[in-house]
């Protein structure tokens, strides 16, 4: 019970400190910390050992190095690429499925659902190392199927090919994620008003007007939060990619986080992973309050 006497202020205030002073400590110590200590490495030529203050400084030569590699370019372009395919196409397909077995129970409505949801159940690891087996040049199941299917005898080495390699892991990502942003749809549906479907209906509308003008209006919010979850996930792709071919071949794969690890920690080049990583957090960071600022505040508005 709240109290608002002078006493009573100050024994709520001792006890909002008590509640709030474990996570802030927490969030300093692993996060704020973490992020200035990081900025500070990427001034220097660190190797990882030693005290910084034995270390070159290089001031901002760290980030106008990344810049000005042809590899760190191509990571932002595929990260780039993975979110436009992402929300282009994994998030309109995750609705669809949603819609299909979502909105009414039927027989086997529930095996499907586990089926679309179980890729997301695996860890990133394990699925890259499953795909990667179904990708084997030699045994996997995509040659097996052609040799079997076809005359051709050919090996499809669609991860030894760096204009098919990009498109094959995309693919793993979108089969390891589209579950989980359908079970977000699922759950959105349900909060859908059967009675302003029916009044849409009564008034002349058909299925997909009734799609576009009384459920993606109210289901907003839900489709705001997958967007963002897929954007911030789709910069921080690492496991998966590293599992397949860690970012080759020929760096064609490269994703911000890999080029991070490939470049950085690999060569202990600490400083310059430091970078890096500085600019994976300014970009989640200006797309966070971006995102904030003109679709949720504009929402609530």
């Amino acid at each position: 019970m709240i109290s608002y006497t002078k006493e009573g202020a100050k024994k709520n205030a001792l006890v909002f400190i008590l509640f709030i002073a474990p996570a802030f400590i927490l969030f300093t110590l692993f996060v704020v910390t973490p992020v200035f200590q990081g900025a500070y490495y990427s001034l220097f030529n660190w190797k990882g050992a030693g005290p910084l203050d034995k270390e070159k400084f290089l001031g901002l030569d760290n980030f106008i190095k990344l810049f000005h590699d042809k590899y760190f370019l191509t990571a932002i372009s595929n990260n780039i690429k993975i979110v436009i395919y992402s929300l282009c196409f994994q998030l309109p397909v995750a609705f669809i499925f949603a819609l299909l077995i979502g909105r009414k129970s039927f027989t086997g409505s529930i095996l499907f659902r586990s089926l679309y949801f179980f890729p997301y159940v695996l860890t990133e690891i394990i699925g890259g190392v499953i795909w990667k087996f179904i990708y084997n040049p030699q045994f996997g199941l995509l040659t097996q199927f052609s040799k079997f299917f076809t005359d051709a005898k050919n090996e499809i080495a669609l991860l030894g090919n760096p204009d098919t390699a990009f498109g094959a892991i995309f693919l793993v990502i979108f089969w390891k994620y589209i579950g989980f942003h359908m079970i977000l749809y699922i759950a959105g549906l349900q909060g859908v008003p059967r009675e302003l479907e029916d009044a849409a209906v009564i008034d002349g509308a058909n299925g997909m007007q009734v799609i576009w003008n009384v459920i993606l209006p109210s289901m907003r919010n839900v489709i705001t939060i997958s967007v963002f979850l897929s954007v911030i996930g789709s910069f921080n792709v690492f496991d998966i990619v590293w599992a397949m071919g860690q970012g080759g071949p020929v760096h064609s794969t490269e994703t911000l986080v890999t080029y991070l690890y490939n470049f950085g920690y690999k060569r202990f080049a600490f400083g310059y992973g430091s970078a890096v990583a500085i600019v994976i957090f300014f970009v989640c960071l200006v797309f966070n309050l971006l995102y904030q600022k003109f679709i949720v505040g504009d929402k609530d508005k």
